[in-house]
């Protein structure tokens, strides 16, 4: 199961927002940002950037750093989840297969229960 970034904290940013029982309208408009794209942002379908989340934490008056962190350990958990009792397949970016003790190590020494693999993008250099 992948989490990706942008669907965390758009679903942290809503959290937040309902729990203070207000409208998209009343963010959107302190936080200077169109009503759309902050639903967008809230639903995970955009990626945000680091100036607009400042904006739309200002707007919430939730720390960004509060934000990054909560974020950071709900991607945990489901790493975690995850990665329990299974094996993460090397070389091409994070395929979870077969199943492994939970202790493990990588050649490294590292724990795979607390190892994340993020793929990096494929890129294609050309010589000019």
């Amino acid at each position: 199961m992948t989490v990706l970034l942008r669907e965390a904290i758009g679903d942290r940013l809503r959290h937040a927002r309902t729990n203070q029982q207000r409208t998209l309208r009343e963010i959107s408009h302190s936080a200077r940002v169109s009503l759309g794209y902050l639903s967008e942002v809230e639903r995970g379908q955009k990626e945000a950037s680091s100036e607009l989340l400042a904006a739309i934490c200002d707007a919430l008056e939730l720390p960004l750093p509060e934000l990054l962190h909560t974020v950071a350990s709900d991607i945990a958990s489901v790493d975690e989840m995850v990665l329990d009792g299974a094996e993460i397949a090397g070389g091409d970016g994070g395929e979870v297969t077969g199943a492994e003790p939970a202790e493990a190590t990588t050649p490294g020494g590292v724990s795979t229960a607390l190892r994340t693999t993020i793929a990096s993008p494929k890129v294609r250099v050309f010589a000019a």
